[in-house]
């Protein structure tokens, strides 16, 4: 039983990983298209609002438009010639399947210098620690005894977790 332990831990911080996957609506309500005049930082400013992890995926709508994903050269020279990919369906997905920086410029070398280009930072997911907040005024603390024993219980449970996985590790 105790050898299960890990196992049930890893699976469920999978399925916490899979289940926060997201699909971002590149450029949100107005979607794939050229900026309006003077506005070439939309695409830049929508990703930066965004935090994009293995798992997530971009929706691309458009019309009478594609998406190319290209280099990095590509993308700082507008360059459509080479593209890794190119969608022309109207409504592209694509799937986030590794991290690092993926690149995309409009198949329209005149949009792609008008500002219609992205680039998306893709991170590994992680679990997420958040520390304990102070309890609110409205809120009474956690009795000391009750704080001893939440964690004397944790260190019950890592002992256990540890001892576990020492045995997996040895059988192999």
């Amino acid at each position: 039983m105790a050898k299960v332990v890990p196992f049930v831990l890893l699976s469920a911080a999978m399925v916490a990983v899979v289940a926060a996957s997201k699909q971002f609506a590149v450029g949100g309500n107005e979607g794939w298209q050229e900026p309006h005049e003077n506005d070439t930082g939309l695409y830049a400013r929508w990703a930066v609002k965004h935090r994009f992890q293995i798992g997530d995926s971009l929706y691309f709508r458009y019309t009478n438009d594609s998406v190319l994903l290209v280099d990095k050269r590509g993308y700082y020279h507008c360059n459509t010639t080479n593209p890794i990919a190119t969608f022309n369906d109207g409504e592209t997905v694509i799937n986030l399947d590794r991290s690092g920086l993926l690149y995309f410029i409009s198949s329209f070398i005149d949009h792609c210098n008008n500002g219609q280009r992205l680039i998306v930072d893709v991170l590994t997911p992680h679990l997420q620690y958040s520390p304990p907040q102070p309890a609110s005024p409205t809120q009474s603390p956690m009795p000391s005894s009750a704080a001893s024993i939440s964690v004397s219980i944790l260190a019950i449970f890592m002992a256990t977790a540890g001892s576990a996985l020492h045995g997996l590790l040895s059988l192999q």
